[in-house]
């Protein structure tokens, strides 16, 4: 069956800002400044004062934030970074990079993010970092992680790469830790029209050691102090978000709004066979709205069967990708595990109409057996 309600559709999402962005395209190829320059300069002002944060610095994608934000707090081999079980692969990957010891913890069951109870007890003389993950768009829980932080003098890297503008207690994500690493892949709430990413900071040290490694490690021309990457965003993106940032409030908006549709529609039903992830006190920018099934194949098949589309986020815990598998198969995340086996996102594109939203709370309705 054709799709009523795909899941992503990146050409109407972008849609509205068709014209700014081609005479943004256009201004950005008559400059005939193509790499960095005052476009770039003046998204990192935009985003860091939407942020609260002091610097900015825009790279080339979020897992390049992640790495570079480790390299500049000076990890590497020998030490160690927690990082939470359920995420997506990059947040273990930039461990990898660096060359430090990943230490997983399982999640909490009711948000997907890192289970701030279990974190203590991982903690050793090596730990050096916690990275948290606010998953799907809600922030993990930052006064206890900072906290503990605190308690043991390790550094806080907030992957934040789900959550622009979450203001869950009560600042932004990635404002919270000492360095917040962010992706605007194109399907991210903030979202380019390619690859880019960026840190926020208070610290002008870490944010001059982002910008100087991200550099090939110069700050000087033809001086390298530091084998750094090329890691740099270009100024057809940076024109083309802060374009975007202008609307992220009213993106949010539109988001929150969806999302509580679904959860009038999951509420109605009884007996429960689907339910959404996070409990009803939290909520978030929406990133994803991730529902729990434990029938998951026969629940998608019967969205699909009414023309609505659905993905997961994510279908495997990365211990068990054929990459992490040998060193760290063996280690228990029950509940990384469990939500990996029964999640499912619904589409929640701020560009649904009412009519679109409507066909995916039927869908769950008549999945659930309820009727208005």
């Amino acid at each position: 069956m054709m799709s009523k309600v795909k899941f992503l559709d990146l050409k109407r999402l972008n849609a509205p800002y068709a014209a700014a962005f081609t005479e943004a395209a256009n201004s950005a190829i008559s400059s005939g400044v193509y790499i960095g320059g005052e476009t770039v300069r003046q998204f990192e002002l935009d985003f860091a004062s939407f942020c609260g944060a002091r610097e900015c610095v825009a790279v080339g994608n979020g897992l390049d934030a992640l790495i570079l934000s480790l390299r500049a707090l000076m990890i590497g081999p020998g030490d160690e970074v927690i990082v939470p079980g359920h995420t997506f692969i990059a947040t273990w990957l930039a461990v990898s990079q660096v060359g430090a010891t990943i230490v997983p913890v399982d999640v909490d069951q009711a948000t997907g993010n890192i289970d701030v109870r279990l974190i203590r007890s991982v903690i050793t003389s090596r730990t050096r970092a916690i990275i948290p993950v606010h998953l799907y768009g809600t922030s993990a829980d930052l006064p206890q992680i900072l906290e503990i932080a605190k308690a043991h003098n390790i550094y806080v890297v907030e992957d934040a790469a789900q959550a622009h503008g979450d203001t869950t207690f009560g600042q932004a994500a990635g404002n919270y830790g000492h360095i917040g690493c962010f992706s605007f892949y194109p399907s991210k709430n903030l979202g380019a029209l390619g690859d880019s990413g960026g840190i926020i900071t208070q610290d002008k040290r870490l944010a001059d050691r982002v910008r100087e490694l991200a550099n090939y490690g110069s700050i000087e021309k033809y001086v390298h102090n530091e084998k750094g990457l090329n890691s740099r965003m270009d100024p057809i993106q940076a024109s083309f978000l802060s374009i975007k940032l202008t609307y992220l409030p009213s993106i949010i908006k539109k988001r929150k709004a969806i999302a509580a549709s679904y959860t009038e529609a999951l509420l109605k039903q009884s007996p429960s066979r689907v339910k959404r992830l996070l409990q009803e006190q939290y909520d978030g920018v929406w990133h994803n709205f991730v529902v729990l099934t434990d029938h998951r194949v026969s629940f998608m098949e019967h969205m699909q069967s009414k023309g609505i589309e659905t993905a997961i986020h994510y279908p495997k815990v990365p211990s068990k990708q054929p990459c992490y598998a040998d060193d760290y198969g063996h280690i228990a995340l029950p509940v990384s595990e469990q939500l990996c086996a029964s999640v499912v996102s619904l589409p929640i594109g701020e560009y649904l109409g009412a009519d679109e939203v409507k066909a995916v709370c039927d869908a769950l309705l008549t999945y659930m057996g309820c009727h208005e």
